[in-house]
């Protein structure tokens, strides 16, 4: 098949967070034909639909909710295509395995988005970015599916990026099938090098080998949420199966057997108390799934 439905799935199997209750579906898109497909499909749904990487940005509520999920998973991800200091991926391709071809390649630019788990797909759509970098400065153009336009390739000056913020400017649902990254040539030595001083940084200070959903709140305009959220007493704190980390405050872990209830009220008592103790409101950074 060349789109797989599956029903009712559990949301907890499908982020990285593992909590959530169950979605109305999951669409799992397999090759080009299934894109076919899937516009068929599309219009006869009324649920809310959304993109699904590997999930690791989603923060689902308990129960049942009205969302289904568009997954793009080929049978077989394509090689990257390189050419000169450009290189064209696959949207279905893990970041972290983009990342080791471009050691061998010779291309620097993304070393700072190591240790982020998604796909290249869903690093696009979320504008991923870390230690000063982000996909904005290194995008060349995407290229995208609507269900009315179907497959085509935009530059990434003609649509809008943010913090953690994306809007291809399409005007309705909108998969990212393919990106090019434009990079600068270094030797592999010193990526190799820079990689592992990224990932070695991050796995001192930010718990990388549990299940998060990444940063938990943003950075508000001069400030630290991690800081602020560690000045309050947060650092550490449990609720249930959730806790903020003892290595980063602004990182919930579940623990054990967390659900989406106690994240949320664990985040709504540490919003409320930053904003009593510093008159700053923290705003999420994870997608909050109700």
């Amino acid at each position: 098949m060349t789109l797989e439905l599956a029903y009712e799935p559990q949301i907890s199997g499908l982020t990285t967070l593992g909590i959530g209750g169950t979605a109305r579906a999951v669409a799992t898109v397999r090759d080009v034909q299934g894109l076919d497909e899937l516009a068929k499909y599309l219009q006869k749904q009324f649920s809310q639909v959304m993109a699904l990487g590997k999930g690791s940005n989603l923060l689902a509520s308990d129960g049942e909710l009205d969302i289904v999920f568009i997954k793009v998973r080929p049978e077989r991800i394509p090689a990257p295509v390189i050419e000169g200091t450009s290189i064209t991926v696959h949207g279905g391709m893990n970041l972290p395995r983009l990342l080791g071809n471009l050691v061998p390649a010779g291309l620097s630019g993304m070393e700072g988005l190591c240790g982020i788990p998604g796909t290249v797909g869903g690093a696009v759509a979320m504008n991923a970015g870390s230690y000063g970098t982000d996909i904005k400065a290194v995008l060349e153009k995407a290229r995208l599916w609507t269900p009315s336009a179907g497959l085509f390739w935009k530059d990434a000056e003609d649509m809008d990026f943010g913090y953690r913020h994306f809007d291809p400017k399409t005007g309705e649902f909108t998969l990212v099938w393919e990106a090019r990254f434009s990079l600068e040539k270094a030797p592999a030595e010193t990526i190799k090098e820079g990689m592992h001083s990224f990932i070695s940084r991050k796995k001192a200070t930010q718990p990388v080998l549990e299940k998060t959903a990444g940063c938990v709140f943003k950075n508000p305009e001069g400030e630290s949420a991690g800081k602020l959220l560690d000045q309050a007493g947060f650092r550490g704190r449990k609720h249930g199966g959730m806790a903020f980390s003892e290595m980063h405050a602004n990182f919930l872990v579940n623990r054990d057997g967390g659900t989406g209830s106690q994240a949320l009220e664990l985040m709504e008592e540490a919003v409320g108390t930053v904003k009593e103790m510093f008159s700053v409101t923290l705003e999420p950074e994870v997608v909050i799934l109700k």
